[in-house]
């Protein structure tokens, strides 16, 4: 790997709920996602307001071969500017605590859009709704059929 003194290596491992810290997490539970992605954490990173950064895409970390996570290279300068932060950890904290707003907010308008429905215009979500709510009538299928004969 070649040094770079101004830059500083994000993987999406670092960020991986399911991974212990033993195995390579290195955010705490709270601030952690599941199956992490490298679009999500540019994105994390842009919401926390680092802007220079540069991506990697199918590059495997040195304790991980067997996964192509890629990596997000940040300028040190910068992050620290836009996170506050001294360290690195501050800096991963930060980008976890913004993919963790990020990935509950999805959650809650996908939640609420499960909630309202198809919409007016969706013809075959409409449908497939109507014909999942058929047998819902506290019916067993056979009795149904006993009932039609």
């Amino acid at each position: 790997m070649v040094n770079h003194p101004d830059r500083i290596v994000v993987w999406p491992g670092y960020f991986d709920i399911k991974t212990s810290r033993r195995a390579g997490r290195r955010v705490s539970k709270d601030r952690a996602i599941a199956e992490p992605t490298l679009d999500g954490l540019a994105f994390a990173a842009r919401a926390a307001g680092i802007k220079k950064m540069k991506r990697e895409e199918k590059t495997c970390h040195p304790s991980r071969p067997h996964v192509k996570e890629g990596r997000l290279w940040i300028a040190i300068a910068d992050a620290q500017k836009a996170t506050g932060a001294e360290s690195k950890e501050g800096i991963l904290q930060a980008i976890g605590s913004a993919w963790k707003d990020q990935h509950h907010d999805a959650k809650a308008v996908e939640k609420a859009a499960k909630i309202a429905g198809p919409k007016a215009g969706d013809k075959r979500g409409r449908s497939q709704r109507k014909a999942s709510f058929k047998g819902a009538k506290g019916r067993k299928p056979s009795e149904r059929r006993k009932r039609r004969k």
